[in-house]
């Protein structure tokens, strides 16, 4: 990938880094610095990976936890694997059963949305199949911030104050008690520059690392798990917990201007950002700035998502057909339907055929891209007393209309927003990359590569780059350093275009490329976070 490492189009003029041996790149910086310690102490980039995401549920617990789950794209000795940690519902739920305890829609908190967690289970099989250290060892970094506390990094704080402030309005009740007293110590949540301590987080990653994750799953934490949700209402049991195993999944991709852009299959929405970007590759011409290039990613995007939100859902329950989905033919039949004026889009007809991101590399040619989550900034709101396990929140996404391909049922997974991206060209390595926030990871990824692939941004500043994010129908934001005359250009196309307030809502992305000739390393962290780049 040819680019500038001095060029930087937009005034926050931050250049990328570069290392040799070793980087690891994600939201915050004590978590970063971790991974790269264990590269340092002989680990590779996957018990790199393990050691900042562990990390990252301690230091960024406002986006991800021990209770959420996890995805992974894999490279290693020159070949690419996907890993997919995400639960099921719990076997015993059902449409019925919601209806009968009084709701119409899947709730957003308590214990009705909690699905099996699948992080702790990603951390262990990566670190069984290809890590080169004890787990519980790539742990360590974690437990000690946990034990020993750490002060608060500024958008951590920011994220977690607002978390609070919705928390305490929305979660009553004697079941959410443990959240305030685990995350609200004092009655407030700690501010910037603040020290935050966790010894049940500690203790419970303790267990996770010595026992291989099997305490989490079959063992001394899973009872307490099962035993906390049921008193809450919930559905999830030590059984749920037991049969749980991830998944290893062959990742998908296409060929974008002579790159393979590599996504998750279902049930992640990475092929909501394959499907777009197979749709813009027919488009020539496209350039930053362009009013012309914009409308199109947005349509593009549209599209995607129509056919992602009819199809997405686990595969084992309906086959998203991605083969014919990720056609050829089929991208060309859904492109002529962009015409000069925003559109609304219903889903094709293919032929039959609060999140954190992470990503790490060694000096051997391995690297990951991580990333996990427990939905909605802290989840659930509930915490397993005595533990610190903040537990997700996933099922809220599943559908109770019968008619929908994402509709509840017992053992399936929901519709998953969290998606971890990989980049190859001729065969090899190119790096990974990934965009954090719900919705907004299709539509970042869909960005940030066209910035470096079409554009030449280096990684730095294709993260920088002002931000779109369609949310429905014509609506869609724009960063407030978006440029104004593009907005009324678009807004004249019939875009409803609508200026954020900040930028909190438009993701959070980490990047790492690898020169094949040299394997120079070279890194950027998204300006909206706190993160940074560690290289050795």
């Amino acid at each position: 990938m040819t680019f500038d490492p001095l060029y930087h189009p937009y005034p926050a003029y931050r250049t990328p880094a570069y290392a040799r041996r070793g980087m690891v790149a994600t939201s915050q910086p004590l978590a970063a610095q971790a991974g790269l310690d264990v590269l340092k102490r002989g680990g590779n980039a996957v018990d790199a990976a393990i050691a900042t995401a562990a990390a990252l549920t301690v230091v960024e617990p406002c986006s991800n936890g021990i209770g959420g789950d996890a995805f992974a794209l894999v490279w290693i000795e020159g070949e690419l694997h996907g890993l997919n940690a995400s639960g099921p519902a719990p076997h015993s739920i059902s449409i019925e059963a919601v209806k009968r305890a009084g709701y119409d829609a899947m709730p957003s908190y308590g214990a009705m949305p909690v699905t099996v967690p699948g992080a702790p289970s990603a951390w262990a099989e990566l670190s069984r199949r290809f890590g080169k250290i004890p787990l519980a060892e790539a742990l360590e970094p974690a437990i000690r911030y946990a034990e020993e506390g750490y002060p608060v990094s500024p958008t951590v704080a920011y994220h977690w104050r607002k978390s609070y402030d919705s928390y305490r309005n929305v979660l009553q009740g004697a079941g959410f008690a443990s959240w305030f007293e685990t995350f609200a110590p004092g009655g407030k949540p700690p501010a910037a520059g603040e020290l935050w301590a966790s010894p049940d987080h500690a203790r419970t990653l303790r267990l996770i690392g010595n026992s291989e994750a099997e305490a989490f799953y079959r063992g001394e934490l899973s009872s307490r798990i099962a035993a906390f949700v049921q008193e809450e209402g919930g559905f999830l049991s030590e059984e749920d917990l037991a049969r749980f195993r991830p998944e290893w999944v062959e990742p998908i991709s296409i060929d974008y201007r002579g790159y393979k852009v590599w996504e998750l299959p279902p049930n992640g929405q990475g092929l909501v950002a394959l499907l777009a970007l197979n749709v813009l590759k027919g488009f020539d011409s496209l350039q930053p700035g362009d009013a012309d290039t914009y409308h199109k990613q947005i349509e593009a995007m549209k599209l995607a998502f129509a056919d992602g939100r009819k199809y997405i859902t686990d595969p084992s329950f309906i086959n998203a057909n991605t083969e014919g989905l990720l056609a050829d033919d089929y991208a060309s039949l859904r492109r002529a339907l962009i015409g000069s004026r925003a559109g609304l889009y219903d889903a094709g007809q293919p032929k039959g055929g609060g999140t954190v991101y992470l990503a790490a590399a060694d000096g051997e040619g391995g690297m990951v891209s991580f990333i996990q989550s427990n939905y909605m900034q802290f989840g659930s709101g509930l915490v397993v007393p005595g533990t610190g396990i903040a537990l997700q929140n996933r099922g809220r996404d599943f559908s109770l209309n019968e008619n929908d391909a994402n509709r509840l049922e017992p053992g399936k997974r929901t519709y998953h927003t969290i998606i971890p991206g990989f980049l190859t060209r001729g065969g090899e390595a190119v790096g990974p990359f990934g965009v954090m926030g719900g919705i907004m990871q299709p539509q970042g990824h869909v960005q940030t590569l066209m910035n470096m692939i079409d554009y030449g941004f280096h990684p730095q500043a294709a993260l920088d780059a002002p931000r779109w994010q369609w949310t429905n129908d014509r609506t869609v934001l724009v960063e407030p350093g978006f440029p104004a005359a593009i907005a009324q250009a678009l807004a004249r196309r019939g875009h409803d275009i609508r200026f954020a307030l900040e930028s909190g809502s438009f993701g959070r992305g980490q990047i790492i490329l690898r020169d094949p000739a040299t394997g120079i390393l070279c890194g950027g962290t998204d300006s909206r976070t706190d993160g940074i780049v560690a290289v050795w």
